[in-house]
């Protein structure tokens, strides 16, 4: 019988996205609105999933609440009202939809500015008071003007692309997008202090960070060029409002409009009082055409998510695409069973993991396949739950550094995953490769070869090479009632004489007992036991 996963809507999101949930027999779907965090953290232990908007705040104490959960869906862009860190911690998946309401934001901010170059509320509010006064509200041409965006991904683009038919020159600074992506949306590169001296028009289309949090403040409001008008339908705390307050009261800037604010609804904010401020609640994703994209986006990630684990939106993982994750899904299973055995067999703390990847396997994104190899080796030595969304945060935790590499050149096999574990006292290392582009075959730990299905029970034996070890291990087993599945016996693949390795998939775990007594055999250099 399939696992059926209960799902929490806790904001109001479209019914197309709510029906999509439904109509998934694997689903069962809540829909509670308006949940306090008491009453929040009271409900989450039941659910696999929650789905919000901007109005639920999911912390910490929410958080360690869902003790079943396994994905937090955002229905829009902004996460900040989700502690994406303490998800992570927990191996949660964050998903939001950064690009389903990207074309509403995009013309809300030429909205804005249109009704900052024409004073277009200002002139509706004189009207309908009964004044008749055009000459107060004398405007300026946008063409011929230059607008700077700060942030220049799928939001920003679409402003210049906009900005561009309006016949406006167009600055772009984002230190994550290569200057050739920029060119090829007709922007202009700038730094960001030449960007707000020479914009008649900035708007923001950057995340809420630490790094960006007030990037707007009052020294590089003064940056800005005498006259010029700030657009932000991003983040509130994008902005330092008191020292934008400030700007437009001395008249160094012109105006400004503001979709959002550090707090919601800004009953405190002195932008308030000004006239040269054009204030909207936070209406970017406010079409109806946004609101079913984001809610029917969100549904169908989740409902991937918990039928398939498929991530591509999640902002706590890389953003791999469905194609290339369907790809490295045999190359994962495999490479958690190498970290496992590479935890088993490594003693003491481990200071560095190292994943390198040769042949045809060396054309994929490593990424997931690296993560799932820390899963298998944390999942030894660590009592809590263990994921690839965690994996990484747990491994800087430990003290553990990762390294990967990728070579074209094939050693021995079409495609070999080599797992590195090093402490200060020594480096294991093992392999292992897909039969068939498909069934996975431990083929080496560190100098020995072998050939094993990295699945089940096994005992690891490094021995001295002479008669009557295979069959002392056989007694023992045979002692404790445990078949022996496969064996295979490893001479050193570079040469070294008298050594050998035993490789032994056995039907059930062996006592501790018993295991010391192999480890005694007068050949036995080193015993372990371990499960892959």
């Amino acid at each position: 019988m399939a696992e059926t996963f209960r799902v929490l809507i806790a904001d109001p999101i479209h019914e197309d996205g709510r029906k999509i949930l439904e109509a998934d027999g694997a689903l069962a779907v809540d829909v509670e609105t308006g949940l306090d965090q008491a009453a929040l953290i009271e409900r989450m232990p039941r659910y696999d999933a929650l789905i919000v908007r901007s109005k639920t705040k999911v912390t910490e104490p929410v958080i360690a609440a869902g003790t079943a959960l396994k994905v937090i869906g955002r229905a829009g862009i902004g996460v900040d009202n989700i502690d994406v860190p303490a998800a992570t911690g927990r191996g949660i998946v964050v998903f939001n939809t950064p690009d389903a309401n990207a074309t509403t934001t995009a013309e809300l901010t030429i909205a804005h500015l249109l009704s900052l170059s024409r004073h277009l509320p200002q002139a509706d509010r004189s009207v309908r008071s009964g004044a008749w006064t055009p000459t107060r509200f004398v405007g300026a041409e946008l063409s011929g003007k230059t607008i700077g965006i700060i942030g220049f991904g799928t939001i920003g683009r679409l402003v210049a692309a906009r900005a561009a038919g309006l016949k406006m020159r167009v600055l772009a600074y984002d230190p994550f997008v290569a200057p050739e992506i920029l060119a090829e949306a007709a922007a202009e590169p700038a730094d960001l202090d030449g960007l707000l001296a020479a914009s008649d028009y900035v708007t923001l289309h950057c995340p809420l960070i630490d790094k960006t949090r007030n990037l707007i403040d009052a020294a590089r409001i003064a940056r800005m060029k005498p006259g010029a008008r700030l657009i932000n339908c991003a983040r509130g705390g994008l902005v330092d409002e008191a020292a934008l307050a400030q700007a437009l009261t001395s008249g160094h800037l012109a105006g400004a409009a503001l979709d959002v604010f550090v707090q919601e609804p800004p009953k405190e904010s002195p932008l308030l009082a000004l006239d040269s401020v054009v204030l909207t609640p936070h209406l970017g994703a406010s079409t109806e055409e946004a609101q079913q994209a984001v809610s029917v986006r969100i549904a169908e990630d989740v409902a991937r998510f918990l039928a398939t684990g498929a991530a591509e939106s999640a902002v706590n993982l890389p953003r791999i695409s469905g194609e290339q994750l369907a790809r490295t899904r045999p190359y994962q299973e495999l490479a958690r069973a190498l970290g496992r055995l590479v935890g088993s067999l490594s003693d003491g703390p481990i200071d560095e993991l190292v994943v390198r990847l040769f042949g045809a396997v060396a054309e994929l994104d490593p990424r997931p396949i690296t993560a799932e190899a820390l899963v298998g080796l944390l999942s030894k030595r660590l009592a809590g739950p263990v994921n690839r969304v965690n994996a990484a945060h747990l491994a800087r935790a430990q003290g553990v550094e990762v390294r990967e590499s990728r070579s074209e050149h094939a050693r021995d096999y079409v495609s070999l995953i080599e797992v590195s574990a090093v402490t200060k006292t020594e480096t294991t290392t093992v392999a292992g490769t897909l039969l068939g582009g498909r069934l996975p075959r431990l083929v080496r730990i560190d100098t020995y070869d072998v050939e094993a299905v990295p699945k089940g029970h096994f005992l690891f034996t490094q021995h001295s090479d002479q008669p009557g070890v295979v069959g002392a291990l056989g007694n023992v087993l045979a002692r404790e009632r445990i078949n022996i599945s496969r064996m295979h016996v490893g001479m050193d693949g570079n040469g070294g004489a008298g050594e050998a390795i035993a490789l032994v998939s056995i039907s059930a775990p062996l006592s501790q007992t018993a295991l010391s007594e192999i480890a005694a055999l007068p050949a036995i250099v080193r015993a372990v036991t371990f499960e892959l």
